[in-house]
């Protein structure tokens, strides 16, 4: 038996190790399975008990990765990928998340220099052995210096980005609620507080059979490495050296153990203090007053003996949120059901879109939406923009479109590329054609502050555009963001009357909180977008909005709350 989830994991890495292999991401065999992945991804069916002949007919997938898939799910394995692992192990792999070094650079690195480790980049660094390699240099290797320091891989406490985890959270917690005895299985920490980075994997599973979850989690095929085993925790490591604890407790007790296990260390510090203030005790087994249980079975019943509001869990950080909950002072925070239109939304018109404009309306009227703006790219964005008479015809198109659906409105959009000076695709009338635009920043990112600064502003003072999208343009773990002077742009956001955009997509989850709480006390506006380039893609908005709570977001500040009538107003307002 073999999921979609976990073929498109194993096809997923094989792409990454044979990109290594190979010394190019454009290798034939990378491309063959970035379009299997692909064809997977948009398969609408799950993959169990699939046949050869009926795994090589979804596209891209061929018989050497039928024949993967089918391996995959008879032995939990796949030959090729094991081979590939053993060349290519964690510590090797890690470096490929540092911009400048590709898979032609990082076999240079590890053939001439012996680099196999960060420690062993940071060594050559230091000893500035890697301006002598073919297609480097000085620059090269200030860059590279650079990233290492603001992607923070340093240290002992190096965390993983959110988006590398969490599926894989998810699909163990999945498994465990199929096991005998089991009620319910979640993960927590800072998975469930929604961090951009965590430290390790927190699952807490209520059943009445701790021995078969135990069992189970130690039959996973992802443990690499025994931590520890027993009734109440089970511990293990993946490949990778992530470390997940499983940790069980009798259904009654689900409520006190989500709250401990979900928790910053200061928010249940805050907790337990105020059950010692009124005699009582917190653990993860409940509320106590001595031998008698106060509350455990759900936290919403322990915040109220502990005469709070509810707190969400994307909430508790320490941050006021305590003091909040009890004075009754905690706001409405904006929720999923909220949305009612999603306004950075891309068809196959995009060169890195995978859905037709078809399939993306009927994604947007299953997901609920209102409205949607199609914002595939401009011009100047290579190889995926889009000519205007090609977006003419698109635009056209996209209007037959809005005419033929009754339950859903279709706006022309565009997401503009703002250029190193602040330039805007196509010309200034032409932009005031689009119904919508999101600009953004996809290219020159080692500019310094104040031309990023200037760039953002220029782009600001454009009447076409809406919002700005992804901020930074960073890859949470793989590529910082531009630095900018974030006073001087929220300032033009609120003058303007710009949205700044929460980027639902996990490896961006762009504008970062901190930035996004300052945004609101600026009066800057919020749209919360999933950047969807396929159908499949639509889940995002849940992470946006959960990434949004994280920075007390109110759905009176986002833009994408408002009716069909009181949006358009909004976004025509900027045409003048």
């Amino acid at each position: 038996m073999v999921t979609r989830g976990e073929a498109m994991r194993m096809l997923a890495e094989l792409v990454k190790l044979t990109a290594l292999d190979e010394g190019s991401p454009q290798a034939f065999k990378v491309r063959a399975y970035e379009k299997a992945l692909a064809g997977i991804e948009g398969h609408p069916g799950d993959l169990d008990g699939m046949t050869k002949s009926q795994l090589t007919e979804i596209k891209g997938v061929g018989n050497s990765t039928a024949d993967k898939i089918l391996e995959l799910g008879k032995t939990g394995k796949v030959a090729k990928l094991e081979s590939l692992r053993e060349k290519y192990p964690p510590p090797f792999l890690e470096l490929t998340k540092i911009p400048g070094l590709g898979p032609k650079t990082l076999k240079s690195l590890r053939a001439q220099l012996g680099v196999e480790d960060l420690d062993g980049l940071k060594e050559a660094v230091a000893q500035q052995k890697l301006r002598e390699l073919p297609g480097l240099g000085e620059k090269s290797e200030e860059k590279i210096a650079k990233a290492i320091e603001r992607l923070g891989l340093h240290g002992k406490d190096r965390r993983t980005p959110l988006v590398e985890v969490y599926g894989l959270a998810r699909s163990l917690a999945q498994r465990l609620e199929d096991v005998d005895g089991v009620e319910q299985a979640e993960p927590c920490g800072s998975i469930r507080r929604f961090s951009e980075t965590i430290g390790d994997i927190d699952i807490v599973v209520a059943t009445t059979n701790p021995a078969a979850v135990s069992e189970t989690v130690l039959a996973f095929p992802e443990v690499s490495e025994v931590v520890g085993a027993g009734d109440t925790k089970t511990s293990f490591l993946t490949r990778e050296g992530m470390q997940v604890d499983v940790r069980t407790v009798s259904p009654d007790q689900l409520g006190s153990a989500l709250m401990y296990f979900t928790g910053s260390k200061t928010h249940n510090i805050a907790l337990r203090q105020r059950a010692i203030d009124r005699g009582w005790l917190l653990s993860e087994y409940g509320l106590f007053d001595g031998d008698d249980v106060v509350a455990s079975e759900t936290e919403e019943a322990i915040y109220e003996a502990l005469e709070m509001q509810f707190v969400e869990p994307p909430l508790r950080e320490g941050s006021g949120e305590v003091e909040a909950a009890a004075d009754g002072e905690l706001p409405e925070l904006i929720q999923r059901n909220h949305i009612r239109g999603d306004l950075h939304y891309h068809s196959d018109r995009s060169g890195d879109g995978r859905s037709s404009l078809e399939e993306m309306i009927e994604a947007g009227i299953e997901a609920g939406y209102e409205y949607v703006a199609f914002t595939d790219h401009g011009e100047d964005l290579a190889i995926n923009g889009s000519s205007r008479e090609e977006m003419l015809a698109h635009r056209d198109r996209i209007r037959q479109l809005d005419a033929a659906y009754d339950e859903i409105k279709i706006l022309f959009g565009c997401e503009l590329n703002i250029g190193p000076d602040g330039d805007l695709d196509y010309d200034a009338g032409f932009r005031l054609e689009f119904d919508y635009c999101v600009a953004s920043i996809h290219s020159h990112f080692d500019l310094s502050v104040e031309e990023q600064t200037s760039r953002i502003l220029k782009a600001l003072a454009d009447p076409s555009v809406n919002a700005i999208g992804h901020l930074t343009g960073r890859y949470v773990g793989r590529r910082p963001g531009v630095e900018l002077d974030i006073d001087a742009v929220l300032e033009g956001l609120a003058v303007t009357g710009v949205a700044l955009e929460v980027n639902g997509a996990l490896d961006r989850l762009d504008a970062t909180t901190d930035v996004t709480r300052r945004a609101l006390a600026a009066g800057v506006d919020l749209v919360i977008d999933t950047d969807s380039h396929h159908t499949i893609d639509l889940v995002r908005m849940g992470y946006g909005v959960r990434y949004a709570q994280r920075a007390w977001v109110t759905p009176d500040r986002v833009i994408n709350t408002l009716p069909l009538d009181g949006f358009l107003d909004w976004a025509v307002r900027r045409r003048g």
